[in-house]
């Protein structure tokens, strides 16, 4: 998991359903940030990437790299399709150009219209080009005043998405042990890891220089630029909130309303990140089962969560269609089912199935995080999460590293804990190397940005929202708190962050820092 595999579903998701009110505001005016007619960060003469015109048509189906499990419908008739041309590499940005795969659906009240509001919905690996039309219900206020656009990252998708091994393979791999108790399982998951970048590096070696976070952030500044907007208006969810920090970093100028929720720590480095995370989903799984407790006689014990997966590690049950749940799916699909409530059933009636021999429910859940559709085929999801978060941070951590820490994570998390430790090896033997220990994503001189953290957050701990909203900078982070469930704060229906983000977005009301919605 780490920010490797627990951040899969992120925003994509969150559709979770929360008791609406407000509690627990700070003293203090609220501020106004308001649309500016200038940008003195791009003034001169503009090259020709910089005036472009994106060729904006219907909407094709989603395709197998951006949705493995999409129905091959397009979106709808308010969606337009468009590829903006970027440079491969900034560095020679006369060379060779790439295709980042975009989409939008314009504002409503063209009259009030206040530019483009782009959105990252996180992973790193998701597709923004798949996921906003699919959850476009829960911004259709913001679409009054907005375009909505989003977009593949480089690497993800349609844009260049990272593909590795073949599906059959994927599914082997997926499958196999993830925890490794002696010397020769020790070797074993190495030489997966290992076959696992060849593989990258063979199928996608030419882009792995290229599609790290850094990168992703300038073309964001020059779609900002070809939609024709002064300043960028961004709503960056788990992983979208470090992209949004990086971008606040290089281009703080060109910063116009932007909101972070599910808030990733940008002071941790991958192992700090996987501990944390570690906690964060044993705090969701103790959520769960007081939840369930009080509804049901039907719930399942931490002990009968772990026996169930010793179980599996040793004899797995049917999944169906020939496949099987091993303990390593399983895991996957428990953790899959914290990022919403609305997903708390799923568990319950997973977890006693599986014990009864059938892991049909654990085994589609656990198919969800790791991007494979029914047909069997993978999204580039996972591959394009593991090659950005390799290209951007540079620690290759080793066996022995994890051993030495082994007894913190399983402390941290007796159920979670040694399958995020192991998954630290994603990116050791990787081809490229990274760019950073930490991002950088002080802002000094940008507008307000609205940082929003959920207490019961699983896969971006709530602490993260303060350390993001300090690293950003005085003045710049304006961090608010939702008391809550699952992943993220804006789609999970609660009335008061809602009504606070909105106001933020479409009128330029800050909220007052420390504000409390619960």
């Amino acid at each position: 998991m780490s920010r490797g595999r627990a951040l899969l579903a992120a925003a994509l998701l969150t559709t979770v359903t929360g008791l609406a009110g407000c509690s627990g505001d700070a003293d203090g005016e609220a501020r106004q940030v308001t649309p500016s007619a200038t940008n003195a960060a791009t003034a001169g003469a503009a090259t020709p990437l910089q005036n472009q015109k994106l060729d904006w048509k219907p909407c094709p189906p989603p395709s197998r790299s951006e949705d493995a499990g999409a129905a091959g419908r397009p979106p709808g008739p308010d969606w337009e399709c468009a590829t903006l041309r970027a440079p491969l590499d900034y560095a020679h940005a006369d060379g060779e150009k790439i295709g980042i795969a975009m989409i939008r659906a314009k504002a409503t009240d063209q009259s009030h219209r206040i530019g483009s509001l782009l959105f990252n919905f996180g992973g790193p690996g998701g597709s923004g080009v798949t996921t906003l039309p699919a959850f476009a219900d829960d911004y259709r206020t913001l679409r009054t005043r907005y375009d909505l656009v989003s977009f593949d990252p480089r690497g993800v998708g349609r844009s260049n998405g990272v593909t590795c091994l073949p599906d059959k393979e994927l599914d082997a791999y997926y499958a196999a042990d993830a925890t490794p108790a002696t010397p020769a399982e020790q070797n074993a998951l190495v030489d997966r890891v290992k076959k696992y970048a060849e593989g990258c590096q063979k199928r996608s070696g030419k882009f792995l220089p290229h599609i790290g976070t850094t990168n992703a952030a300038r073309d964001m500044d020059l779609m900002r630029q070809v939609l024709g907007d002064d300043k960028l208006h961004y709503f960056g969810v788990s992983y979208g909130t470090e992209l949004g920090g990086v971008y606040a970093h290089l281009f703080p100028k060109n910063v116009g309303r932007a909101l972070m929720d599910g808030v990733v720590d940008p002071s941790s480095d991958p192992l700090q990140s996987a501990l944390a995370q570690a906690a964060g989903f044993q705090l969701a799984l103790g959520d769960y089962m007081a939840a369930c407790t009080k509804t049901s006689d039907n719930c399942p014990t931490e002990q009968q969560i772990n026996s169930l997966l010793e179980r599996l590690e040793k004899k797995p049950v049917p999944g169906g269609a020939g496949r099987d749940l091993t303990q390593s799916l399983a895991t996957s699909g428990i953790a899959q089912s914290l990022y919403s409530k609305e997903f708390w059933d799923y568990l319950t009636e997973g977890v006693e199935d599986a014990e009864n021999g059938d892991g049909k429910i654990l085994l589609m859940l656990g198919d969800s995080m790791n991007g494979r559709g029914q047909e069997g085929t993978y999204s580039s999801l996972q591959a394009s999460l593991n090659a950005i978060t390799c290209a951007d941070f540079s620690q290759r951590y080793t066996a022995a590293d994890i051993e030495r820490r082994a007894a913190e994570f399983h402390k941290a998390s007796p159920v979670f804990g040694d399958f995020m430790a192991w998954s630290l090896l994603q990116c050791t033997g990787w081809p490229v190397k990274g760019e950073w220990q930490t991002p950088d994503v002080s802002a000094k001189g940008s507008a307000p940005i609205l940082v929003v953290g959920n207490t019961g957050d699983p896969a971006t701990p709530y602490e993260g929202a303060r350390k993001m909203a300090q690293e950003l900078g005085k003045g710049v982070g304006v961090e608010m708190t939702y008391r809550g469930e699952g992943h993220g704060a804006y789609d999970s229906g609660n009335a008061c962050v809602k009504s606070a983000v909105d106001a933020y977005l479409l009128e330029g009301t800050v909220p007052a820092p420390g504000k409390v919605c619960s």
